[in-house]
């Protein structure tokens, strides 16, 4: 079997330790092959234009590259986008114009505005804190559904079947409602 044949069979953490032992940059071709359309995706539901998503991709991966002896299990496109997350979040407050304290307080909705978004602060910080007390499946179901999977993706990424996946994202779902479903209907 060739490298690059190898190289589209194995798992992304395999190909992560070989890259990180070795430096074969087939090994990051393949991630980078695999992962580039959901990274682009996540960058370009932040951006409004192609343009600036394509140079979130690119910082994205070259971050990655710098940094991929940081990444030691899990999953590895999750962390990638975090990455394109971050960096979007980096590349916008570039972008934004600077403003005085005073113009951002003229920009500060109504009062009862500002206490809905620190209740909706609160009620997603707590479904946070409630999703790390899921079990380990359960939770990495419910990132992957968030962050755009298809059940068949997740249960690839995951080594589970998908009526497994299926069964982890119910539960976890029934899990969250029932610990913070009446707080999250009082915001309504």
């Amino acid at each position: 079997m060739s490298m690059g044949a190898q190289a589209r069979t194995e798992r992304d953490e395999e190909l992560v330790r070989r890259f990180v032992e070795t430096h074969d940059a087939d090994c990051f071709a393949e991630l980078f092959t695999r992962h580039r359309k959901r990274v682009y995706f996540a960058c370009r539901a932040f951006f409004e234009h192609g343009g600036a998503a394509e140079d979130a991709t690119q910082e994205t991966f070259l971050r990655a590259y710098r940094n991929i002896h940081r990444f030691h299990e899990g999953n590895f496109c999750a962390w990638l986008v975090r990455i394109a997350k971050n960096v979007c979040i980096d590349q916008w407050r570039k972008q934004r114009p600077e403003a005085g304290a005073e113009s951002q307080l003229e920009m500060l909705p109504a009062g009862g505005a500002v206490d809905e978004r620190a209740d909706l602060r609160l009620a997603a910080a707590k479904v946070c804190k409630e999703m790390e007390a899921l079990t380990t499946e359960q939770r990495r179901s419910l990132e992957m559904k968030i962050e755009g999977y298809s059940y068949e993706e997740t249960a690839a990424q995951m080594n589970l079947s998908v009526d497994a996946v299926k069964s982890h994202l119910q539960n976890g779902r029934r899990m969250l409602w029932l610990k913070v479903g009446k707080m999250l209907t009082q915001l309504r």
